[in-house]
């Protein structure tokens, strides 16, 4: 194949992550808004052009209240960051379909390198557009204090309310663009 630019379906890809509760137990929440500038042959990432722009004010882990705690200056302060990006710098082919996808993340004010496993999941046509799609799975962990998201409180039987470490998956479904 040749490099094509394709165009992220939003609506069958997500931006799911965790994250320790309580030393205890994970929250699981995702972004509901945000799009990719996609470059690539998918079937060799390794010259591909890859950019995210999520909208963190759309964050969702189903309880309101910890949703608008997670907008606020605490934690992502989305009135002075209302954007977390991903730029990519670099893609090594590991495997048969599997790449390590290295890039700039910019978080609160914040930028740097983060390496993602991904995984070509697959090329189809869609029956119903006729459209060609294609298929990725990423996986990747982030340090929130490596973006100066620090805020926490400590637990009377030791650790911390919210654990530093994030685990993020991404599954992405794009259509080649005419």
């Amino acid at each position: 194949m040749t490099i094509s630019k394709w165009t992220v379906d939003t609506a069958h890809s997500s931006i799911d992550f965790s994250v320790k509760h309580m030393m205890v137990s994970k929250v699981k929440g995702a972004f509901q808004q945000f799009n990719a500038s996609v470059e690539a042959d998918p079937t060799d990432l390794t010259t591909a052009t890859i950019d995210f722009n999520i909208d963190v004010a759309s964050i969702d882990t189903r309880n309101s209240d910890r949703d608008n705690h997670l907008r606020s200056a605490d934690f992502f302060d989305v009135e002075n960051y209302p954007t977390m990006t991903f730029k990519s710098t670099n893609i090594t082919k590991t495997d048969d379909d599997e790449y390590k996808v290295t890039g700039d993340v910019t978080l609160h004010g914040v930028t740097r390198s983060e390496t993602f496993s991904v995984t070509f999941e697959g090329l189809a046509k869609d029956p119903m557009s006729g459209a060609e799609k294609v298929g990725f799975s990423a996986t990747g962990k982030l340090k929130r204090s490596d973006y100066g998201l620090t805020w926490n409180a400590a637990l009377e039987t030791g650790g911390v309310l919210v654990g530093d470490e994030i685990k993020v998956a991404i599954e992405i479904e794009a259509a080649k663009e005419a």
